[in-house]
């Protein structure tokens, strides 16, 4: 297969929100998260082992978080992570889609439509008023799956220009 030749698309992927109870969701969960941290798009390094040790039960601790794993012919192959925050302007909750990883082996196939398909469900069901996420830019293949998929650049005036997300580290 060339490089310009598009994958199959994927008619037997199953897409649900993650169990944090269930063991396999939870191997699943931290493989694939281990993964995407490896990527150069995850910052190239693996998770931490507090952070592979701990990941599963906080986010079960938190009402406020779920997540979607993809799995084909019974394998886990991607997942996005969600938390709810809160729009103050609209005064209800919105999802933040912090992490959306893909197995290398399986992109261009239609996962990323399909966790985010059942992302979008489940804040449509918890009443939320957007959905939310960043994307490095230059990272072009998820930008043109989440414009695909009805996601723009942040902006509450034209003449304010775009949000820009930033960040600061808190040392403990």
């Amino acid at each position: 297969m060339s490089a310009l030749t598009p994958k199959t698309p994927l008619a037997d992927v199953v897409v649900r929100l993650a169990d944090y109870a269930n063991p396999d969701d939870a191997r699943a969960l931290v493989m694939l998260l281990d993964a995407y941290a490896r990527d150069p798009a995850g910052g190239g390094e693996p998770l931490s082992d507090f952070a592979r040790q701990n990941l599963v039960a906080e986010l079960a601790r938190r009402p406020q978080a779920y997540s979607v794993l993809a799995w084909v012919d019974g394998q886990p192959v991607g997942v996005v992570n969600c938390v709810e925050g809160f729009s103050t302007f609209a005064c209800r909750t919105l999802v933040n889609v912090h992490d959306v990883a893909v197995l290398p082996g399986q992109r261009g196939r239609g996962v990323g439509r399909h966790l985010l398909a059942c992302a979008e469900a489940e804040a449509r069901r918890r009443g939320a008023c957007k959905l939310t996420l960043e994307v490095l830019s230059g990272n072009a293949p998820a930008r043109r799956l989440y414009e695909a998929e009805g996601f723009v650049d942040y902006q509450l005036a034209p003449d304010m220009g775009n949000a820009c997300f930033m960040q600061k580290w808190l040392k403990p």
